[in-house]
């Protein structure tokens, strides 16, 4: 058996890419026991996450303290392989302070990380590269190939009851994101979007989602609309996910969950680019991707967006999109 840590404490986004990179370690090299350093407001995540054996806690808040605290628990444990995928000062400090065989981190790791590693894995070449295919170069070491191999699956509580989630005849409902971690990638027209597909005639249901509350501004009836704002843990994130036919959302952490799962997704991409952060892989018939005029979400209008959607949607149900060919069977709305 082969234990390998993996730091990846942050963000949402940045956990799922290494998730599917560990999971295509496991995948390869079902021996390998995994375990992870997670900031405590994602841990619960990584530990429904059933390639991972072990998490430890991360408490930022806790400052030095916190640190110490954290490696001290880590140290009880000698480690085959440390992994630093995140490439921080703090994440290379937590590698020196590891007991490994081996500390393994990322050659463009800032903030003098690199300092603390006895291996640098290199860049993939060409560019731009995406987040996952640098990640994906810490595979060869553990003589893995540095590609994507194997799911995502997580565990999901005995009493999770996600029946409501359910549109009329069963449909599977629209989910959508309307938050970002960083404002300049958060876009301001998802009320007039879900205005637009609550009149398209396709009757499917419209779920906002996330961890801060979006006000609606109109009345829906709950077998059209549901606000899950301010009301959605990590915990079922994934089952939510996993439940929708769709999921629209900024450049986020949802938006790279439900490309893992391989549910349709439709990013809103501003200042960030997406060939180097969009959902992965960037071929993939279910990964799609908006990029507002010049980088400015403030420029990118309800309308057009809905007209991409529609186009995409019909495609994926064998039907001919709005504006080419025979008239298409949904009403758009006015």
């Amino acid at each position: 058996m082969t234990n390998l840590l993996i730091i990846k404490p942050s963000s949402l986004g940045d956990i799922v890419h290494g998730l599917q990179v560990a999971a295509s370690l496991k995948a390869q090299r079902p021996e390998i026991r995994i375990a992870w350093i997670v900031r405590d407001i994602f841990e619960a995540l990584v530990r429904t996450c059933e390639i991972v054996d072990h998490t430890y806690i991360f408490q930022r808040s806790e400052g030095v303290r916190g640190f110490f605290k954290l490696m001290r628990e880590v140290r009880q444990t000698n480690f085959d392989y440390v992994f630093d995928m995140q490439g921080l000062l703090r994440t290379g400090l937590m590698t020196w302070q590891a007991r490994a065989g081996r500390k393994v981190g990322r050659s463009d790791a800032r903030e003098g990380a690199t300092f603390f590693y006895q291996q640098k894995v290199p860049l993939p070449p060409g560019a731009p590269c995406h987040a996952i295919d640098i990640l994906l170069q810490f595979c060869p070491v553990l003589g893995a190939e540095p590609a994507l191999r194997g799911e995502l699956h997580f565990r999901e509580a005995a009493d999770l009851n996600l029946g409501f989630v359910e549109g009329r005849r069963g449909q599977k409902p629209i989910l959508i994101f309307p938050d970002s971690r960083r404002v300049e990638k958060r876009w301001n027209g998802f009320r007039q979007l879900t205005d637009l597909l609550l009149r398209d005639g396709s009757g499917r249901k419209v779920i906002w989602a996330g961890n801060n509350l979006f006000s609606y501004r109109d009345k829906a009836p709950e077998e059209q609309f549901l606000n899950l704002t301010g009301n959605t843990s990590l915990v079922s994130l994934a089952a939510l996910i996993r439940r929708a036919e769709w999921v629209i959302c900024n450049d986020s952490g949802p938006l790279h969950l439900a490309a893992a799962l391989g549910v349709k997704t439709l990013g809103l991409f501003g200042p960030t680019d997406p060939r180097l952060f969009g959902p992965y892989p960037l071929n993939s018939p279910t990964n799609h991707v908006v990029q507002a005029p010049v980088g400015d979400l403030r420029l990118l209008t309800a309308r057009d967006v809905y007209a991409r959607f529609a186009r995409l949607d019909a495609i994926s149900h064998g039907q001919t999109p709005p504006g080419s060919g025979p008239p298409w069977p949904r009403r758009v709305p006015s």
